[in-house]
């Protein structure tokens, strides 16, 4: 049957502090909240103890803000996708930001080990008058350890409800996707960081968080692998190709930081974990 673990948080304001209340089954928590920008924002670092999944794991996270919560979580480290027989090991999140929440969902790279049969899923519902900045990235393999993706594949599902939907295959077999010019162009790592709101943006406002983007974008040495868009209103999206985790993660935490402190009027606070 494989390890199945869910972690249920909400996220409320009381006394005009953030709180954050949880409940989990299995082999997933969240450690003590954590306040490094005032009581405004609460910090969570979500733990996986057993630190990867096999075929026939399950991890369920489920993120409720009610109105005028904000809360941002991240994660240790990488989650591993081992390999393993046919069974597929799943990791899907599911959050609801209501009118004036703010979630930011940056978790630490997904690895794809080879022989790797995953699904990873994000679900983000938007209320009125919400803002979110999430990101996803995935590393193929082990390069730098002689470990190439060879064999399985990995699925992908990003969502914001109603706005924005994003699915793709990786099979490790498919090497026009991995080696076409027009797919990955032998990069074994593809990262998406997306700036989104529930109600649409006014233009001067999107053209702002555009430009923030593209211009840490053209002095970056990823510059020409990396791009950014606007397929809907709501919605802005920079995604990166790289054959390393730390130069996209690099990039994106500029990235994050800047629209954090232009966009949202926030500090440009990293969580400390990240440091460590």
């Amino acid at each position: 049957m494989g390890w199945q673990a869910r972690l249920k948080v909400d996220y409320s304001v009381e006394d005009q502090r953030c709180v954050a209340r949880h409940e989990h089954h299995g082999p997933l928590r969240i450690l003590k909240s954590l306040y490094p920008e005032g009581d405004r924002v609460c910090h969570n670092i979500l733990v996986h103890p057993p630190s990867g999944l096999v075929g026939g794991d399950e991890l369920l996270i489920d993120i409720n803000l009610q109105a005028g919560a904000h809360a941002l979580l991240t994660t240790p480290g990488a989650t591993r996708f081992y390999g393993s027989d046919a069974k597929t090991a799943r990791q899907q999140v599911h959050a609801h930001v209501a009118d004036g929440a703010c979630l930011e969902w940056l978790p630490l790279e997904a690895l794809a080990y080879n022989g790797c049969q995953a699904h990873n899923q994000a679900v983000f519902h938007l209320e009125a008058g919400s803002r979110l900045m999430a990101w996803d990235v995935t590393a193929l393999g082990l390069p730098h350890a002689d470990q190439p993706f060879l064999s399985g594949q990995f699925q992908q599902h990003l969502e914001i409800t109603g706005t924005w939907l994003e699915r793709g295959l990786i099979a490790a077999t498919d090497h026009r996707l991995l080696h076409s010019p027009l797919g990955l162009n032998g990069h074994s790592c593809q990262s998406t960081l997306v700036f989104a709101q529930g109600t649409a943006m006014s233009e001067d406002y999107r053209a702002q968080v555009v430009a923030l983007a593209r211009e840490l974008c053209e002095s970056h040495r990823l510059r020409l692998q990396a791009g950014v868009s606007s397929p809907d209103a709501r919605v802005v999206v920079l995604r990166v190709l790289s054959d390393q985790v730390e130069s996209a993660m690099e990039l994106m935490r500029s990235v994050w930081l800047q629209w954090r402190s232009r966009c949202w009027q926030l500090p440009a606070v990293a969580p400390r974990i990240w440091a460590m």
